[in-house]
This record gives C-alpha cells, sequence and structure tokens, in this order.
C-alpha cells in the first residue's frame, strides 16, 4: 500500500512541477504581449505623424499635390 502512496505524491509533484513550468510560460507570454502591443502603439503613433507631415507637404505644393509628372529637366539647376 505504500507503493500506491508513493506514486501518489510523485503525481502530484509531478503536476505541481507542470503547473510551474505553465505559469512561467504564461508569465513569459504575458510580457511578450506588453511588448508587443507597446511596439504597434509606437508604430500607429510614427505613421500619425509621417501622415501628417505627408499632408502638410502635399499642402505646400504649388499643384496641391496633385502628383502631375514633372519634367527632371526643369529641376536641373541653372549651371548645367
Amino acid at each position: 500500500m505504500s507503493e500506491g502512496m508513493g506514486d501518489t505524491r510523485e503525481d502530484l509533484h509531478a503536476l505541481q512541477e507542470r503547473i510551474m513550468e505553465l505559469e512561467i510560460k504564461a508569465s513569459y507570454t504575458e510580457d511578450l504581449l506588453e511588448q508587443l502591443n507597446m511596439t504597434i502603439y509606437r508604430q500607429q503613433e510614427q505613421m500619425d505623424v509621417l501622415i501628417n507631415e505627408l499632408r502638410e507637404l502635399k499642402r505646400q505644393t504649388p499643384d496641391g499635390g496633385s502628383g502631375a509628372p514633372r519634367n527632371l529637366r526643369d529641376e536641373l539647376p541653372p549651371h548645367y
């Protein structure tokens, strides 16, 4: 009968170890998820800034940013 008790204790110990491993993995997963969320948040902020800068550049172009093709010869410095 003591053999059965030993198995039960070993099983209980194995379950406790498994639970501990799962808790550690869950903790790492939560940390990773938080890091990914912060990365996405920062990237969204950067995209918002870039979108605003693009709008400002379009507003500043003489033709209103219509995207009409330009002749590169018109942009050559006078000494060419």
